[in-house]
């Protein structure tokens, strides 16, 4: 075969039968179970805190530093975002405000 080995082939054939393991796992056993109460707690907050991994580094970070800057447009339209989620608690209207505030300050200004 060119270029693929066995050896590479019972990787890939193992990282299959492991994943396929682990995803029906909650499908093998016949009994029902339930999480406990603080395991169902703590998935509440996996969202929220996800999204927040993701969003605010590229808030704060320009090439993998700080932003050194106050005139970074990214920095008023996420403030005026969460001002907007707090005002009227919707998620379109959290980005239609944020976005108002990005566009003319990165467009217009070039910040």
């Amino acid at each position: 075969m060119n270029g693929i080995d066995f050896w590479t082939l019972g990787v890939i054939f193992g990282l299959a039968v492991v994943t396929v393991v682990a995803r029906s796992f909650f499908f093998i056993s016949s009994q029902s179970w339930q999480l406990p109460d603080w395991a169902q707690r703590g998935l509440q907050y996996a969202p929220i805190a996800a999204l927040s991994a993701v969003v605010v580094p590229e808030i704060i970070t320009v090439q993998g530093e700080l932003v050194s800057t106050w005139q970074d447009a990214r920095l008023y339209a996420a403030a005026a975002g969460v001002a907007a989620y707090f005002w009227r608690r919707g998620v379109l209207t959290t980005i239609l405000v944020g976005m108002a505030v990005y566009l003319p300050l990165r467009l217009g200004l070039g910040w």
